[in-house]
Parts: C-alpha cells; sequence; structure tokens
C-alpha cells in the first residue's frame, strides 16, 4: 500500500496535515528526521505510517508509560499489531510480549528508553530485523531541554549495537535553537531533514486572569463548564489535593492526579478521566504526558508553569480533535516564588556545579519570560509564537487580550494613591489586602489589623477591584515595587516610587470594558457543526458509543471521536461506502462498528 493507502485504510483520514506528508517522505526515503510539532500537531501519524510500511519492526522510544498505553490500545482498535514493553508490565506479561516478538508478530514496539539497557531487549532487538527507530520526547536528551533525562542518553549507544543502522527520526512538541542542536549532536542524526510546523493552534483561545484570589476565580469558572472534559493543573501537590476535595464536595465529578499517590490509585483515576467517568482531573504537571484524549475542552492552570515549553505542552492537551477548546492562566503573586524554589531545587544531580549554575540561570530567564506573558497586554497568541520564533500579526480575536477593547488612559495619579497607601501600611501587606484598603473593604484581616484607620482607607472605591489590581501590578512590573515572596509577598517600595507623575513616569492602565466578540478569520469545523447539526442525533450517536466502549473495554474517543460523530450528523450516512468518507473511519473500524452507527442514523 502506498502511505496514501494507509492513511485511508488504516487511521481512516483522506488527507495529510501540512507537514506531514514531507516527514514520512523523508523517512520512507531511509533520511534521518528531526520535527519540532506541538501537542496535538499529529506528529503520531508521522511516525506511524512509515512503521507500518517498512520491512520489519519499528521501535518507538518514549518515557511515557501513558502515551504507549493509549496509542497501543488505539492502534489495535484500529487493526494493527503493536505493543510496549515497559515497567507496567507484570513478570509474566512481559515474557509473553517478548515471546510474542520473537515471533515477529508487532510491526511497531514502543519500550522506554531504560529498557534499552537491559540485557533481555537488546538480544531481542539485535534479532529483529529494526528497520525504522523513532525518539519520541526527544528534547528529553538535552540538558538545556524543559526535562532532561539522563536514560536518553544511553540510546545512541543502544543503536550502535544493532547489526545495522536503521532510519532514526527525533520528534518533540517544544525545542529552542539550543535544544535543537543538542539533539542532532547526542542522537548522532546524520545530515536530518529537519521540520518546524507552525505552533499555532487556532482552534484554541487563551485567557490570562491575575486575581489575589485564584480560588473563587477557578470555582465560577468550573461552575460554569458544566460537563466538559476538563483539567486542571496545579503547581504543588497541596493545591491538588484541596481543589479536588473541594469540588468533589459541591458533587462535581472530578477525580485527582500526583506523584504522591499510590501508583493504583493514579492508574485508576486516569482511567477515570481517560474513560468519560469522571469530568474534571486535577493534577500536577505528572499527568498528561501521551495522554491522548482528543476531547478536552479546557485547560486551567491553577498557577503560573515555569516555562513556555511546560505551558504550550499542557494547553496543547486541549481540542486535539480540531474543535474550540478554552485555556485558561490564573496567576496569584505567589506563584513566582513557588517555582523560583522549585527551579532551585529541581535541577538534576548528575550535571556539574558550573553546568549547574548555568541551568539554574536559563530556568530563571525563562521563568521571567512566562511571568512577562501573564502580564501581556498586547495578543496573547502573538507572544506565545514569537517566543517559539514564529511570526504573527496579533490581533487574533481568540485570546483574552484581543477581545477586550480597552485604550490605554494615564493611571498616574490613581498609582501615586497606592504607593501612598502602601508606605502609610508600612510596606507590610500583599496585593490582596492593599486592594482591600484601597476599596475600603471590611474584612477580618482588615480589621484585625485596624487598616479602616488608613487615610487612604476607600481612596479608590469608585474604580472597579480588577482596575485597581492592574495599578499594582504595574508598579511591580515597572520596578516601582517589589513583591517580598519570604514575607507574605508583602509589597515594598523601590526608591524610585514617589517620582510617579513627573516626565515620562507615568503607569497607564486600560479601563475595563468588554467588547463584542469579532468574528473569526474564517469559520472553523466547530462553528460549521454547531450551525448545522442536530444535537438529539449527537445524543444518540454518543449513547451508542459508550455501549460499543464499554463492550470492549475502551475509552469512548478510540471507537470515534467527537469530531467524527459531529460528521455523521452533517453527512448522514446510509451505506457503508458513504461511512467510509467520514474522517476517521477507517476499515478496520468500519467493519467492527460501522453498521450499529448506520442503523443507528437509519433509524433516526
Amino acid at each position: 500500500m502506498t502511505k496514501n493507502d494507509v492513511l485511508r485504510e488504516i487511521f481512516g483520514y483522506t488527507s495529510f496535515r501540512k507537514g506531514q506528508e514531507e516527514i514520512i517522505d523523508k523517512i520512507l526515503n531511509r533520511k534521518d528526521v528531526m520535527a519540532i510539532m506541538p501537542t496535538g500537531g499529529g506528529k503520531s501519524i508521522c511516525y506511524q505510517i512509515p512503521s507500518l510500511m517498512f520491512e520489519g519492526t519499528a521501535l518507538v522510544i518514549s518515557p511515557l508509560i501513558s502515551l504507549m498505553h493509549d496509542q497501543v490500545m488505539g492502534l489495535v482498535q484500529m487493526g494493527v499489531k503493536a505493543a510496549y514493553l515497559n515497567s507496567s508490565l507484570s513478570e509474566k506479561q512481559y515474557r509473553q510480549a517478548l515471546a510474542r516478538a520473537y515471533r515477529r508478530e508487532f510491526k511497531i514496539i514502543y519500550v522506554a528508553p531504560e529498557r534499552l539497557e537491559t540485557e533481555s531487549f537488546v538480544k531481542l532487538a539485535e534479532y529483529l530485523d529494526i528497520s525504522f527507530v523513532c525518539v519520541d520526547e526527544a528534547h528529553c536528551i538535552s540538558q538545556w531541554g524543559h526535562d532532561f533525562r539522563p536514560s536518553y542518553t544511553k540510546i545512541p549507544n543502544f543503536l550502535e549495537k544493532l547489526p545495522k543502522r536503521p532510519v532514526v527520526a527525533a520528534f518533540t512538541a517544544t525545542a529552542t535553537q539550543r535544544v535543537k542542536e543538542d539533539i542532532k549532536e547526542k542522537l548522532t542524526l546524520k545530515d536530518p531533514y529537519v521540520h518546524t510546523s507552525s505552533f499555532d493552534r487556532e482552534n484554541l483561545f487563551f485567557e490570562v486572569k491575575r486575581s489575589y484570589d485564584s480560588e473563587a476565580v477557578l470555582m465560577n469558572l468550573v461552575s460554569q463548564i458544566g460537563n466538559e472534559s476538563t483539567i486542571i493543573y496545579c503547581i504543588t501537590r497541596k493545591d491538588v489535593d484541596m481543589l479536588e476535595y473541594m469540588l468533589r464536595i459541591k458533587n462535581f465529578s472530578v477525580t485527582k492526579y500526583h506523584a504522591g499517590l499510590e501508583i493504583d490509585e493514579r492508574k485508576q483515576n486516569q482511567e477515570d478521566f481517560i474513560f468519560g467517568r469522571k469530568n474534571i482531573m486535577v493534577a500536577t504537571n505528572a499527568f498528561g504526558m501521551g495522554i491522548d484524549k482528543p476531547d478536552i475542552r479546557y485547560i486551567i492552570h491553577y498557577g503560573m508553569p515555569k516555562n513556555m515549553e511546560s505551558y504550550y505542552q499542557e494547553v496543547g492537551r486541549a481540542g486535539r480533535d480540531g474543535l474550540e477548546s478554552k485555556c485558561i492562566l490564573l496567576y496569584n503573586d505567589r506563584d513566582m516564588h513557588i517555582n523560583k524554589f522549585l527551579i532551585e531545587n529541581g535541577i538534576s544531580e548528575e550535571l556539574s556545579a558550573k553546568e549547574r549554575e548555568l541551568v539554574k540561570k536559563e530556568e530563571m530567564n525563562k521563568l521571567r519570560t512566562m511571568r512577562n506573558y501573564v502580564f501581556c497586554e498586547d495578543c496573547l497568541r502573538s507572544y506565545i509564537l514569537s517566543y517559539f520564533g514564529e511570526h504573527h500579526s496579533g490581533n487574533c480575536g481568540k485570546c483574552s487580550s484581543c477581545m477586550e477593547q480597552r485604550e490605554f488612559v494615564d493611571g498616574s495619579a490613581y498609582a501615586k494613591v497606592a504607593v501612598a497607601c502602601i508606605a502609610d501600611t508600612g510596606e507590610r501587606f500583599s496585593s490582596k489586602n492593599i486592594i482591600s484598603v484601597l476599596k475600603g473593604e471590611h474584612t477580618d484581616f482588615t480589621d484585625t489589623w485596624h487598616l479602616s484607620d488608613s487615610q487612604y482607607f476607600g481612596a479608590l472605591s469608585d474604580l472597579p477591584k480588577d482596575t485597581v489590581s492592574e495599578i499594582l501590578d504595574k508598579l511591580v512590573i515597572h520596578a516601582y515595587a517589589t513583591v517580598d515572596t519570604k514575607n507574605y509577598n508583602a509589597l515594598k517600595l523601590n526608591a524610585h516610587a514617589f517620582q510617579i507623575g513627573r516626565q515620562e513616569q507615568k503607569i497607564l492602565i486600560k479601563p475595563f470594558v468588554k467588547k463584542e466578540k469579532r468574528a473569526n478569520r474564517s469559520e472553523t469545523v466547530y462553528t460549521i457543526y454547531l450551525n448545522h447539526y442536530d444535537p438529539s442525533l449527537m445524543e444518540k450517536l454518543k449513547n451508542v458509543r459508550a455501549e460499543l466502549a464499554k463492550k470492549y473495554g475502551v475509552p469512548a474517543f478510540m471507537i470515534f471521536n467527537d469530531a467524527t460523530l459531529r460528521e455523521m450528523v452533517i453527512k448522514r450516512p446510509k451505506t457503508a461506502e458513504q461511512m467510509k468518507d467520514i474522517s476517521g473511519v477507517g476499515s478496520a473500524k468500519l467493519k467492527k462498528y460501522g453498521d450499529v452507527f448506520l442503523e443507528t442514523i437509519k433509524n433516526y
């Protein structure tokens, strides 16, 4: 079969996404490849199709047990013989999989990098005809990457042990120029074809909410989301436990995931989310790598990630089916302090003292870049893309900055009042408490500390709380004040804070006035579906899918994802041939599930 036949017959698609075909062609022509493609950009097809077309067996090296499990399960649903070898298998299961591999039953074997050093696997690899090796998450080989793993440095040694060198392709979702060079050198790629896809995920809406009360903002958000599949990322395990408990006692369908849970509990919670038994997953960044659930509609960050690479990888898990999804980041001043601590205590001990210091310096620079994103007043999409070296004209219409009609005004007079209030109260209090004073709010805190006695109590009561919060943010951004993270996030004034209003020492603010939502540049698939599809038929198809998923013990999206069901609703196929024209319906799935969906559509 040709690559187009494989795409159509196995995966059920009629055309490649931009960049996929070029990568596949290079691999099939036995050329090494390094591809940088954003999360959700369709990289798995780029290595799965060559794996199926080459003679012999292909290896996919990945550190992600969840990715191996999900992708193998998905491939098996499409009629592909695939397996994984990692620590999640019992000794008996591992021996059985090894025996089947020796019988050459598998076209694709997923393997953890640590497994490459074991004698049993090396013998298997030497016995098999390994025609192609894919290194997924290739940034892990670089100490300058955001997720360095020493086990990846052993991959070149493994490749040298093979009887003949296979084609090698390296894939990663994010990589700076420095990391790209490291990948090429350390994986010993031979004159590789280098491909960098656009990082622009047009179906994602980006929003930043700065608040001194992230908890209240989050609870309000979740109450509006309904039953949509959602991941809430937290910086600490403590926050995960706290938020999961709060949502659970309010009867939300929620579960949690972090490294402090027992292995069995983590596995059960992950399955509950993947199979749709729970709608909301509250987790640290330990969750999500390799998760291929396509119908996640919301990614909420309860706290700022420490770098843009991690942030964009995590938000990339939303809307992988191409439908509109939202990515919301909630920022609190404490986030900087927590991330600094994590950076200082999270650098690999295997590096030299000099290397550790260089890595720390780079990580701190990345953290500042991430904080600048939080306070960015221009197009958020443009900011993200420029970080990854991609130009964007701005004014995307799909981020919180572009959706706000806010003209700059001189807020220096208000800022001078805020500075005077901070000084008058002894530079002892956080933004949250200074806002309470300026707004004239009687709280337990202001009453306990007698802050209502301040001459500035209620001085800015005529301004919206968001605007007062923005003024304090601007004091920090422009270095008129600093946040003392070691002293309850108290605001400390710098020497030139009292020069605000003189000449160019001005604080510009934007009144918070929402504008009408502008039309998108092009009508998305999601919009077309919403304008035309019948929700009642969609519900019936989802019910059929749920019954099949239960029967076969797989997540519902592995039967057909939402985008495929929506297309069935629009096109109403009447025959198997018409059903095969639906995107995502391959031959194996058509044979296995086609009749029941056709019957449901016919009866409706």
